[in-house]
């Protein structure tokens, strides 16, 4: 089966967008890149994915001892709401960031593939 890729995942629809250089993402020679981001909010959530890395690792012990199912879906469920957490601060970065800036531009391509990435974004936050 091959590998599947940040690439191969994001198809095509990914050519299509508008270049986002005149927003706070902007591209560079290794992809797009968010040049917007809030220190505090960079830091806050780095520190939550290491802890959610902690959380995975204990997650893989739990298993390996044959801990009870029920802990190991508990301990799921909250790296599960970790990650959530960390994808709404990112969300709201980019709503501040990008996103107003885009969807105010008097170009209508460009405020178009915004409003279309933000519902891509909000129905994968739902699923």
């Amino acid at each position: 089966m091959p590998s599947r890729t940040a690439k191969s995942i994001r198809g095509p629809r990914e050519l299509d967008r508008p270049s986002r250089a005149n927003c706070a993402c902007a591209s560079d020679a290794g992809g797009r890149k968010a040049i917007g981001v809030d220190p505090g909010l960079k830091q806050a959530n780095q520190n939550r994915l290491r802890r959610i890395e902690g959380q995975v690792r204990g997650l893989q012990k739990m298993v390996e001892q044959d801990r009870y199912c029920a802990d190991i879906i508990t301990q799921v469920a909250s790296v599960q709401e970790a990650l959530r957490g960390v994808a709404r601060n990112l969300m709201k970065n980019h709503l501040h960031h990008c996103a107003a800036k885009a969807l105010k531009s008097r170009k209508k391509e460009e405020s178009a593939a915004m409003y279309n990435e933000l519902l891509e974004l909000i129905y994968a936050h739902l699923r």
